[in-house]
C-alpha cells in the first residue's frame, strides 16, 4: 500500500469517539486504515470499554475535558511513550438542551459558559498541554459546523461557540508559529446523520431539509467529513493553515432550489 498522505506509523490522537456513528469514530478507523498509530481519548470509563470493544488493541485514555487535572494527566501519559504527536483531532462539543431549544435569547450563562467550555476551550486547553510533545510540522483538526451565520433554530446556541472555536484556529496558529510550524484547522461540516445530532430538538427536520437542498439529493456521509479531516491531518495539506474548510456536499450554493421554493409547481409538472 502506498503511503500517499504520509501517515504510517505517525502518531495521531483522536479525541471524542462515542459510539461507531460518530465523526471521531470515522477519523480514527481511516487514520488506521492508512497506517497510522491512533490514541484514542474519551471523556469517562464507561465510555472507555464501550469503545474499546470497537476499537480492540487501540490505545485509550480516559479525559473529561471540563477538569484541567485530566487533561495534564492525559498530556503526561502521553509524553510517558516518548512519542512524538504528528497529528490531534478535536471532535469534542456539547450543549445542554434537557430544556428543549428555546430562543437564543433564553439562554442561561451556565449553558452558553459550559458549551464554551468543552467544545472550545478544550481545544485550547488540549493544544497547550500536548505542546512539549507535539511534532514540529504537526496538524490540529477540530469539527465545526459549516456555517456560524445562518440563524438556524434547531442549532440552539451553538453556532456561535462554534464561531468562536472558529476564530481560534487563527490565535492558536499564530502563537505556535513562534516556536514551531504545527497547523490549526477545522472541518466545517454540514447536517450529518450521527447518534449526538438525533439527540437536538428538531434536528431531523432539518437534516430531511438539507437532503432536498444538497444538489445531489442526498444526505452529508460522515465518512465525507472523516476523509477531509484525515487530509487535513496528513503532511499533503501542508499549505492550509487557520481555516475552516466547508464540507457540505454544496448546499450552501442550493437554497433556492425551484423544487425548495415551489415544490407544489414542480410536483403539478412532473
Amino acid at each position: 500500500m502506498s503511503d500517499f498522505l504520509r501517515l504510517a506509523a505517525q502518531r495521531v490522537v483522536v479525541f471524542g469517539v462515542a459510539n461507531k456513528k460518530s465523526v471521531a469514530a470515522h477519523i480514527a478507523k481511516s487514520l488506521l486504515d492508512v497506517g497510522a498509530e491512533v490514541v484514542l481519548v474519551v471523556r469517562s470509563e464507561k465510555r472507555r470499554q464501550e469503545v474499546s470493544k470497537l476499537f480492540a488493541n487501540q490505545k485509550i485514555l480516559v479525559c473529561d475535558v471540563e477538569h484541567q487535572d485530566q487533561i495534564d494527566a492525559m498530556a503526561a501519559a502521553l509524553k510517558a511513550d516518548n512519542i512524538p504527536i504528528a497529528g490531534v483531532c478535536h471532535s469534542i462539543a456539547f450543549a445542554d438542551y434537557s430544556d428543549g431549544i428555546k430562543p437564543f435569547h433564553e439562554t442561561t450563562r451556565k449553558q452558553f459558559l459550559q458549551a464554551v467550555d468543552i467544545s472550545c476551550f478544550s481545544l485550547i486547553a488540549i493544544c497547550n498541554a500536548l505542546r512539549p510533545i507535539l511534532a514540529p510540522e504537526a496538524s490540529v483538526v477540530t469539527i465545526s459546523i459549516s456555517t456560524t451565520k445562518m440563524a438556524s433554530e434547531s442549532y440552539g446556541f451553538m453556532a456561535p461557540v462554534k464561531a468562536a472555536l472558529d476564530s481560534s484556529l487563527a490565535f492558536l496558529a499564530k502563537s505556535f508559529s513562534r516556536f514551531s510550524q504545527v497547523r490549526f484547522n477545522a472541518v466545517g461540516a454540514g447536517l450529518l446523520k450521527t447518534s449526538a445530532s438525533a439527540g437536538i430538538p428538531g434536528y431531523v427536520d432539518a437534516y430531511l431539509f438539507a437532503e432536498r437542498a444538497i444538489p445531489r439529493k442526498s444526505g452529508l456521509g460522515t465518512q465525507e467529513v472523516a476523509d477531509t479531516a484525515v487530509f487535513l491531518l496528513s503532511p499533503r495539506s501542508s499549505g492550509i493553515n487557520a481555516q475552516t474548510l466547508i464540507v457540505d456536499a454544496g448546499m450552501a450554493i442550493n437554497y433556492f432550489d425551484s423544487e425548495i421554493i415551489s415544490p407544489q409547481k414542480n410536483e403539478s409538472r412532473s
